[in-house]
């Protein structure tokens, strides 16, 4: 994907045009990389729940303990985006930052499920709030 691509979705994503079939797993990790590397109106950790249940309402979805806006995952793909770009030269375009992002295991949908099991991560308790892996910490 390219920067203008990246930020094109981004933009989509924000202003709630981006058709609900586009809001796929790579999509959430470049509009995250998007957000913390272009927008600093925005504080991707802070702001990032409500422009997901916004954008979740604007296409028919319900934020709800069963689906829609999930907490647990939100963040910790957030810190897990910040982990990729520490690792990253200063000034990383975002293409090269995604690109790297979706070739490590983060580029598995699943990826999540190597430091919470299903059980706990799909919880309306995770949903609704931060909860701890249980499986294995997630990299500092």
């Amino acid at each position: 994907m390219t920067d203008a691509e990246i930020g094109d979705l981004a933009d989509a994503f924000v202003a709630c045009t981006l058709p609900k079939e586009r809001w796929t797993h790579g999509a959430h990790f470049a509009t995250a990389l998007w957000l913390i590397l272009r927008r600093p109106d925005i504080v991707p950790e802070r702001d990032m729940p409500g422009l997901i249940r916004r954008y979740n309402e604007s296409v028919g979805g319900v934020n709800s303990d069963m689906s829609g806006y999930h907490e647990t995952i939100t963040q910790a793909s957030l810190r897990m985006a910040r982990h990729v770009l520490a690792a990253q030269p200063e000034g990383v375009m975002p293409s090269a930052a995604f690109a790297a992002l979706m070739a490590s295991p983060l580029g598995d949908k699943d990826w999540l499920f190597a430091y919470w099991s299903r059980e706990r991560l799909m919880s309306a308790q995770a949903r609704r709030a931060w909860v701890e892996p249980d499986l294995e910490p997630l990299p500092a």
